[in-house]
């Protein structure tokens, strides 16, 4: 039996079940894209609380609407039994890729999810690794695995990785729009991924190898954090000079070659930028590879949390205040705008560090009702209204995230002493810490 063929004809037909295993960030959104155009679609989540929800038709991410899961009602389901892998097509491992506690890369949740599917995997199906990871992960871990189960890559299971490119909150670029780079660990495999993603995205981009792939997406990450972390240190360049760093972009950026526009912040959060560099220097060790650029931004910007408390502190003792007998007002713990995730978010070491030198920290945010609970961080916190007697009430207000519903007239009408991380306050006419 010609297994690839008999595939992708049931994937440009649309009568392939596409299974998506981890319905987190990147998994939930990818789910419904399949869904949308067609396919059914069978979700696998250890969380019993996520598949409530999407029987429920009830999203849990604030950025996808409800909306979107009642639509695909009856073609969109989901559930915490992997032995349902054996109903499905294809199968897209979306499951997140940590650090350990050495900042060494962690698979625990990929061979995790391997293990719940290896058991249901069948002839015919297409299986598909979307985790950022390390080059040589889709070979040296994932296809191990498959051939011990007794399966011919290539010709019995289709191996691809094809990193994702989720950007959540960013309603710019629609995950169908967004080009897919892909690469299969044979020809055949690379042929079913192209066929496996060209139904649901305009463009799929094919590289030579797995490892080119997945080298791709710790590029695309730690090119973003080598210029945050430019960014960072131009704007302490800059402050001491007493020139606007922000002012300093915006001209560069009307350049139209030669110049991206990147800007400081509190620090990196999220769990991609982070974290990818962590990947890359790990891997690069093994091969006797340096990579000192790289790490020295991740310096300068693991730095970044710091360097907000020192500022807070400061425009504390200039006010005649001692940061240990001070309420400061926290206003965003996610780590980007807009959006509800709280992972590596810079906001959660400035808390800690505020407490342990004595301040009272609560903090507001729209989106993150109840502190997340997290490995490192024990926090119990609320988020508290935003009003102008909470905002009075607090010695020190700190803008970390600046999300968009945020009444920023009222807070800078009402807040004592306001830091500003995000250059939110530019136009301010009162006296602004900037950090």
């Amino acid at each position: 039996m010609n297994h690839r063929k008999l595939l992708i004809e049931k994937l440009r037909d649309r009568r392939a079940i596409i299974g998506v295993v981890g319905l987190g960030y990147v998994g939930l959104p990818l789910a419904l894209t399949y869904a949308e155009a067609g396919f059914k679609v069978l979700g696998f989540d250890v969380d019993p609380a996520k598949v409530r929800s999407i029987a429920a038709a009830k999203s849990y991410f604030n950025h996808i609407p409800d909306e979107r899961l009642s639509a695909v009602e009856g073609q969109f389901s989901a559930t915490t039994d992997f032995s349902r892998a054996a109903e499905v097509d294809a199968l897209i491992i979306c499951m997140p890729t940590p650090l350990t506690a050495n900042r060494e890369p962690d698979l625990q949740f990929v061979t995790s999810a391997m293990e719940g599917v290896l058991p249901n995997l069948h002839s015919g199906q297409v299986l598909s690794l979307e985790s950022t990871t390390w080059p040589g992960t889709t070979r040296e871990v994932v296809a191990p695995l498959i051939e011990q189960s007794g399966f011919t890559i290539g010709e019995d299971i289709f191996l691809v990785y094809s990193p994702e490119r989720e950007d959540p909150g960013n309603e710019t670029f629609d995950m169908s729009i967004i080009p897919k780079v892909c690469a299969g660990l044979t020809s055949s495999c690379l042929e079913v991924g192209r066929v496996l993603y060209g139904e649901v995205v305009d463009s799929v981009v094919p590289v030579s190898s797995t490892e080119v792939a997945e080298m791709t997406k710790l590029l695309e990450n730690v090119h973003r954090a080598v210029n945050i972390g430019l960014a960072n240190e131009m704007k302490q360049v800059a402050e001491a000079m007493g020139i606007d760093i922000v002012e300093v972009i915006e001209a560069a950026a009307t350049k139209p070659f030669g110049f991206t526009p990147y800007y400081p912040g509190p620090g990196l959060g999220g769990h991609c930028i982070p974290i990818d560099p962590f990947y890359l220097t790990w891997r690069a060790r093994q091969f006797g590879v340096d990579t000192r650029l790289v790490e020295l931004a991740g310096e300068i910007n693991s730095a970044m949390p710091e360097r907000v408390v020192q500022k807070t502190e400061q425009a504390l003792r200039e006010a005649g205040l001692s940061l240990s007998a001070s309420r400061i007002l926290i206003l965003g713990v996610a780590y980007k705008r807009n959006v509800s995730d709280t992972r590596e978010s810079p906001a959660m070491p400035i808390i800690e560090s505020l407490e342990l030198r004595g301040g009272e920290v609560a903090y507001s945010d729209p989106h993150v009702p109840k502190m997340p609970k997290m490995a490192r961080y024990n926090f119990t916190h609320e988020s508290v209204e935003l009003t102008a007697e909470t905002l009075q009430s607090f010695d020190c207000v700190v803008l970390v995230t600046d999300h968009d519903d945020f009444e920023y007239p009222l807070i800078d009408q009402h807040a004592r002493l306001l830091v500003d991380t995000r250059s939110r306050f530019r136009g301010s006419h009162r006296p602004i810490t900037k950090a």
